[in-house]
Formats: C-alpha cells, sequence, structure tokens
C-alpha cells in the first residue's frame, strides 16, 4: 500500500531523473553508454550484413542470430539516445503518452530476445539429437512459427502494463528515480494499493524469463546427456563447441536478472543508483556483446571478416 499526504494528479509530463545521486557525474556515465551504443549498432549491423550476403549462412541458427540483431538493435535504439539526451542535454522531461511507449516497447523488446535465445537452445538440441533430420525440422516454415510466438508472447505480456499505467490516478511526485520509464518505476510513486501491479509484473517475469531459462536449462541438460553417449572425446568436444557461443550469450543475458532477484530474496537491498546501473547493464551490455562473442567463436563469421579486411588491404 501506497499512501500519499500530498498526491498530485495522473501528470502530463514526468521527470527522469537519470541515476538519482550521481547527477553531478552524468557526464561521465555517458561515455560507456555512447561506446556501449556504438559498438551495439555497428556490431549488429555486421552480423545482420554477414548473413545477409553470406548465402551459406542462411540456415536456421544464423536466422536466430539475425533475428537477435535486429532485437538488440532495436532494444539499443530506443533506451539509449534518450538515456544520451538526459545525460548531455538534461532533456529529462517525458510526456506521459510517450512514457506508456517506453513502458510497452523496453520490456518488449528484453522478452523477445529471452524468447529467441530459448529457440537458439532448441535449435542446438535438435542439431545434437536428430542431425539429420535439423533441416526438416527447423524449416523456414517453422522458424516463421516461433518468430510470430515469440512477438505473440511479448505482445501479450507487455500489452496490460501501459493500460494499468494509464489507470494510475494520482501519484505521491511527477519524478520517475529512473533513467528510462520502467513500468514499476512509474508504479512506485504511483497512490493507493499497488498490490495487483506487483503480481502483474512477477507474472512477466515467471512467464517470459523463468520459463525461458527453465526450457534452456532443460535442453541444455537433454544436450549433455546425448553428448556424453558419444564415446570418441574428440566428437564430444566438437559438439560441444557448436553451443559454445549461445552458452556465453545466455550467461550473459540471465546472469544479471538471476543475480537481482537473488538479492531481493536474500533480503540485501541495493542503493537505488546501484539498482538502475545494473538494470541498464542488462539491457545494454548483451546486445553490445552478442555480435562480438559470435563473431569470435564462429568460423563463418571470422572467415567473412578476414576475408573482407584482406581485400581491403590488398586494395589500398
Amino acid at each position: 500500500m501506497s499512501s500519499c499526504n500530498n498526491s498530485i494528479p495522473q501528470p502530463l509530463i514526468f521527470v527522469l531523473a537519470g541515476i538519482p545521486g550521481l547527477e553531478s557525474s552524468h557526464g561521465w556515465f555517458s561515455v560507456p553508454f555512447f561506446l556501449v551504443f556504438v559498438i551495439a549498432v555497428i556490431g549488429n549491423a555486421t552480423i545482420l550484413c554477414i548473413i545477409w550476403v553470406e548465402k551459406g549462412l542462411h540456415e536456421p541458427m544464423f536466422l536466430l542470430l539475425a533475428m537477435l540483431s535486429v532485437v538488440d538493435l532495436s532494444l539499443v535504439t530506443v533506451i539509449v539516445p534518450r538515456m544520451l539526451g538526459i545525460f548531455w542535454m538534461h532533456a529529462k522531461e517525458i510526456s506521459f503518452n510517450v512514457c506508456l511507449t517506453q513502458m510497452f516497447f523496453i520490456p518488449s523488446f528484453y522478452v523477445m530476445e529471452s524468447g529467441i535465445l530459448s529457440a537458439m537452445a532448441f535449435d542446438r538440441f535438435v542439431a545434437i539429437w536428430h542431425p539429420l533430420r535439423y533441416t526438416t525440422i527447423l524449416s523456414h516454415n517453422m522458424l516463421v512459427k516461433m518468430s510470430l510466438a515469440i512477438l505473440a508472447r511479448a505482445a501479450t505480456l507487455l500489452t496490460p502494463a501501459p493500460i494499468l499505467a494509464k489507470r494510475l490516478e494520482s501519484f505521491q511526485t511527477h519524478i520517475i528515480a529512473y533513467s528510462y520509464c520502467a513500468y514499476m518505476a512509474v508504479v512506485q510513486i504511483a497512490c493507493g494499493d499497488i498490490s495487483d501491479h506487483i503480481v502483474y509484473g512477477l507474472m512477466v517475469i515467471v512467464a517470459s524469463v523463468g520459463f525461458d531459462l527453465f526450457f534452456i536449462i532443460l535442453s541444455y541438460g537433454l544436450i549433455l546427456h546425448a553428448v556424453f553417449q558419444i564415446p570418441s572425446w574428440e566428437a564430444r568436444s566438437k559438439a560441444l563447441s557448436t553451443c559454445g557461443s549461445h552458452l556465453s550469450v545466455i550467461a550473459l543475458f540471465y546472469s544479471p536478472v538471476v543475480f537481482s532477484v537473488l538479492a531481493q530474496i536474500l533480503g540485501y537491498h541495493m542503493a537505488p543508483h546501484l539498482q538502475i546501473i545494473i538494470d541498464n547493464l542488462y539491457f545494454l551490455v548483451p546486445p553490445m556483446l552478442n555480435p562480438l562473442i559470435y563473431g569470435a567463436r564462429t568460423k563463418q563469421m571470422r572467415e567473412w571478416v578476414l576475408r573482407t579486411l584482406h581485400c581491403h588491404g590488398d586494395q589500398g
């Protein structure tokens, strides 16, 4: 229950605080966020270019990787420019309708990315358990259905967020102690009973990240079971190496979420500015590192980059 003695009606304009308590350091924080944005855009655009140009990469694994890059580009584009506006130009004001739009799209892209990682785990499971039927099971038709299911789940789970937030009538303040319009950040400054909003937020986490993480763990449990049935050590390591990039991306994507949830369960209360920094990191670091991980660990990607650099070197 959140009560207010001096409540205000639903404001037309909210003010984003950025990173509360560290306002004097906003200029310094802008540098790594800007670099993350540039690296993420260049890296993911390169991945998409490679997959588009190289017809040999039009396989299920790489098409899923292309989907991941599209979502990563969308995520950083929605978050970082607004954040840099706060840090560089003190453009902290945001209309309530734009706030509601952010509230839908930012977590939607995050839920989509989680769904794509789950689909990639299924891809690796099929590649190892049914290698001869791999392209039959993961046909283009199946990939389209998986893509639509990922999109539909995100839309279904996140559409209630702006609708519920729009129904909030009074607030303690018009200042959102965050660098973007997070659903729970808005709910926490509302007056009245917010228990339904908290339950909804938990349901979204369980139905998206919770489900996907369970499915990924199950998939890799079955993958490991199949791999350790292989008598040859060389064949085992080759089979596991095909999963290396995906496992690295999974660890990078889910670790901050798991850490944040465990901290709350164990009763560890982080300073607000630290919580906001961590929240920004788990939205922004994966889009930056995903193309670097796949580019470094995927033979076809490395060969394309080296071949391109070699051609430019010869021309020079």
